[in-house]
């Protein structure tokens, strides 16, 4: 009898860590193919990506820009009071200076509190230096991934 009770409990014990490690695996595979579709997608689509993603976390009024002459904003929002423009950057490698400085220019312009640039890579450190003085935020692909909660 206690055979066939130890088997009964092994044959469970399987179930659940079969359960489990298939949760795991689905969880890794759709964050793998977020990523992928995150860096395939096109810049116009990256921007209303991101516009949904800040609205997700908290910001409002979130507006996209209209694509030509936007003054190197993509995004108006705010957030607890602090208006922003964000510029984004859909790249498949570091993200330069200028876009730092095009942040800078639409905050001015758009008269906002805040200027950032969002990215789905990293930064040059000629950009960090850049948005250091100039006091642009600079969020990079942890930032946004950190966005996209489970």
């Amino acid at each position: 009898m206690n055979t066939q009770i130890y088997t009964m409990i092994a044959i469970m014990a399987g179930i659940v860590l079969a359960a489990v490690l298939g949760v795991l695996l689905c969880r890794q595979y759709r964050k793998y193919a977020r990523r992928r579709e995150l860096d395939t997608m096109d810049g116009f689509d990256f921007e209303y990506y991101c516009a949904d993603l800040l609205a997700a976390n908290g910001f409002v009024d979130v507006k996209v820009t209209r694509s030509s002459g936007d003054y190197g904003v993509d995004i108006l929002a705010e957030k607890d009071g602090v208006t922003y423009a964000v510029q984004c950057k859909r790249y498949t490698g570091l993200v330069g200076i200028k876009a730092v400085q095009e942040a800078y220019a639409g905050r001015d312009y758009y008269d906002r509190m805040v200027g950032a640039v969002l990215t789905n890579q990293y930064f040059t450190k000629p950009a960090v230096q850049a948005a250091r003085k100039l006091k642009i935020l600079l969020w990079d692909r942890d930032y946004l991934q950190a966005l996209e909660k489970d």
